[in-house]
């Protein structure tokens, strides 16, 4: 359960589509950093431009996220991606990525965010780290299980937010298949919109409706923190 826990909460004000356009030229920074500042070259960075771009970012600040990235530009990037563990209030187990240039800031803030739940605790084994690709198709009715045999992938489940003109799913694989299966379904016509490795629960919470409630309201909070990248959940 990677972000899907937000997607039914679209609406974005002034405030929060600040947040989101510095999370993504973070992205775009890191994914410079991390490979070619070419995004042809760079599948990573070609899709967290394609993100940025959805949302309205200006090219100069995609342009300056890939300059300090790529170490061309007059600052560089001094990110790193730190991982977080713990149980949250309602006792179920989550994982948190954060994209920071100060780990001693961001750590005593996520332990906050955990006051009434249990931060460190170890739940890594609740889940599998694997590969996660989610794509759509601009056709409705797909076999998705039929497109991920094809394509190479583990496993596949739909994704909740596709538009009801098109075949969305989140494709899983082994983390060695990641590039080879995001290719093959590029290949195959989807549009590809994330693939990165990631974690997935082995079991979902049993949770009461306002239990569930109460997490996603938690997780939610965790994601307007800037340096937050991902969220993992059970």
């Amino acid at each position: 359960m990677g972000r899907q826990w937000l997607q039914k909460k679209r609406g974005i004000n002034a405030e929060k589509r600040a947040k989101i356009t510095s999370k993504l030229a973070r992205e775009i920074t890191v994914a410079a950093k991390m490979g070619s500042p070419d995004p042809a070259f760079n599948p990573r960075l070609a899709l967290a431009i394609e993100a940025a771009r959805k949302q309205s970012v200006s090219n100069d600040v995609i342009a300056r996220a890939v300059k300090k990235g790529s170490g061309a530009g007059a600052d560089t990037a001094a990110f790193e991606l730190v991982t977080f563990e713990g149980m949250s209030p309602q006792n179920v187990p989550v994982i948190i990525e954060c994209l920071t240039d100060n780990r001693n800031r961001t750590a005593p803030d996520m332990r906050s965010m955990f006051k009434d739940g249990r931060f460190g605790a170890k739940v890594m084994f609740f889940f599998d780290h694997l590969g996660i690709i989610e794509a759509t198709q601009s056709r409705t009715g797909l076999d998705i299980e039929t497109a991920a045999l094809e394509a190479g992938a583990a496993d596949v489940e739909p994704l909740e937010d596709a538009a009801e003109s098109e075949t969305g799913a989140r494709f899983y694989t082994a983390p060695t298949d990641l590039d080879a299966v995001t290719k093959a379904l590029q290949a195959a016509g989807w549009t590809v919109t994330q693939s990165e490795m990631g974690y997935r629960a082995k079991e979902r919470a049993a949770l009461a409706p306002e239990e569930r409630q109460a997490h996603e309201d938690f997780l939610e909070r965790i994601d307007d923190h800037d340096d937050c990248h991902r969220i993992y959940s059970a």
